[in-house]
């Protein structure tokens, strides 16, 4: 699907009505034309007897009853979020919206651009997967929220065309040359010269409090210099923060992750100044006690030539007339009681059940970089730490059940990084002829508005 809403119906589809999502704004992307001051009122409820013409886009009509659908669907999304805007604005921005998809479509037409009805099956069954619900519960749930499936799929159809008509018109058109990837290379660099530091350090507290004595004081700092010398001496730092720091991330292993230098305390930002990473500072004497420091990663806040990687395993049943998606998350969700209860191997449970190439290897996926996996299983994976199984995940592919082992950052080669940039180039382009092609659509449009 686009990037960019080319219409709501997915949005709706998908998020209002299945999912929690995050605010999306309503307005047109990049400099789209702005409403017509002539544009007509579309009030909440029509006070007349019948629907009504409120604009004509190429002869052909929008209706009052269209704007009025739409802008239900869009504010019952809207107001799960909190975010719903005053109504005329919305009126005005649904309006032109509808404006600029009848005339996406109306081009799609006359470039012959259609999905057939397989399509059609396979993006109402991709809805339904992504939603952990079979076909026929989601026509309940579609019903429930006052959506019929004719409608639905049509819905889905006009998304599809005006996919298709975007990847022809606009995606297919963009390229990358590499003197625009020398281009951004050269910017990036000029960045990374003058954009502020970050740091990611990690620290031992030993708190002091305001009242403490000398010999309390004095008690307290040798805590922490015993804390720096069992570090010096080999012991992981997380291990020692976690029984001697008193600080909230003690748990966590004293991490911090990365922050601005200039939102660290001077004492820190100082202490760190001459230190390489891995490198251990202190004890630290601050109004909050005796800090340890240690120096994880230090670098400017430009795009950066490592990755996180992961490295997981999985056990995937694929569904079929056998067994149906229930079945195979009640399946996994017994494995992942036995896993945790300590009666089962995850690898051996993978090597048994699993039905994908990785089961003769316990379903190692060995060390994959971002972007290898589907959305729906990277996302997921993503979330776990590591040695965290997830609940049974539904993609594409069948029903997951997944384990991250560890991570680790990883150098990108120089062809890793052009590749990495040639993406994020594309991309971009991609984004900036999207927005002109889509005022040139409207601009060629004549649009009549109706009083």
């Amino acid at each position: 699907m686009t990037k960019h809403f080319s219409s709501f119906v997915l949005a709706l589809l998908l998020a209002a009505l299945m999912q929690p999502v995050s605010a999306q704004t309503l307005k047109l992307p990049g400099a789209a034309r702005a409403p017509s001051p002539t544009m007509p009122t579309v009030t909440g409820s029509d006070s007349r007897p019948g629907d009504f013409i409120v604009a004509v886009v190429n002869s052909e009509p929008i209706t009052n009853n269209e704007v009025q659908t739409r802008l239900v669907r869009i504010e019952q999304q809207l107001s799960r979020q909190g975010t719903v805007p005053p109504r005329d604005q919305l009126v005005r921005e649904v309006l032109e919206r509808l404006i600029i998809e009848r005339a996406q479509l109306q081009l799609a037409r006359e470039l012959e651009l259609r999905p057939d009805e397989a399509a059609i099956d396979q993006a109402a069954a991709t809805v339904a997967r992504q939603n952990q619900l079979s076909l026929d519960e989601l026509k309940s749930r579609l019903v429930a929220d006052g959506m019929d499936y004719t409608r639905f799929r049509a819905d889905l159809r006009e998304e599809l065309t005006l996919a298709r008509l975007r990847e022809r018109e606009v995606d297919a058109r963009v390229k990358v040359s590499e003197q625009d990837i020398d281009q951004f290379l050269r910017e990036r660099d000029a960045q990374a010269r003058t954009s502020p530091e970050l740091l990611n350090i990690a620290q031992i507290l030993v708190a002091v409090p305001e009242t403490a004595t000398p010999e309390q004081v004095s008690v307290l700092q040798a805590k922490a210099e015993r804390a720096a010398a069992r570090i010096r001496a080999g012991e992981a730092f997380a291990k020692v923060a976690a029984e001697m720091s008193d600080s909230p991330e003690a748990a966590s292993g004293g991490e911090l992750g990365p922050r601005l230098a200039e939102r660290l305390p001077t004492l820190f930002v100082d202490a760190t100044r001459s230190l390489q990473a891995g490198g251990l500072a202190g004890p630290l004497r601050s109004g909050a006690g005796f800090h340890v420091i240690k120096l994880i990663e230090k670098r400017r806040g430009a795009m950066g030539t490592s990755i996180t990687q992961t490295r997981a395993r999985h056990i995937l049943l694929r569904l079929n007339p056998q067994l149906s998606e229930q079945a195979a998350k009640d399946k996994l969700a017994d494995f992942k009681r036995r896993i945790a209860s300590g009666q089962a191997d995850f690898a051996t449970l993978a090597r048994e059940n699993s039905q994908d190439g990785s089961a003769k290897e316990g379903g190692d996926l060995g060390w994959t970089s971002p972007g290898m996996f589907v959305p729906e299983f990277e996302q997921t994976m993503n979330q776990l730490a590591p040695g965290q199984v997830s609940d049974p995940l539904v993609s594409r592919f069948g029903v997951h059940l997944i384990e991250v082992q560890e991570r680790r950052e990883a150098t990108l080669s120089e062809r890793e990084q052009r590749d990495a940039v040639r993406n994020i180039v594309r991309a971009k382009k991609i984004d900036e002829a999207y927005n002109q092609w889509l005022q040139d659509v409207r601009g060629r449009a004549y649009v009549e508005f109706r009083n």
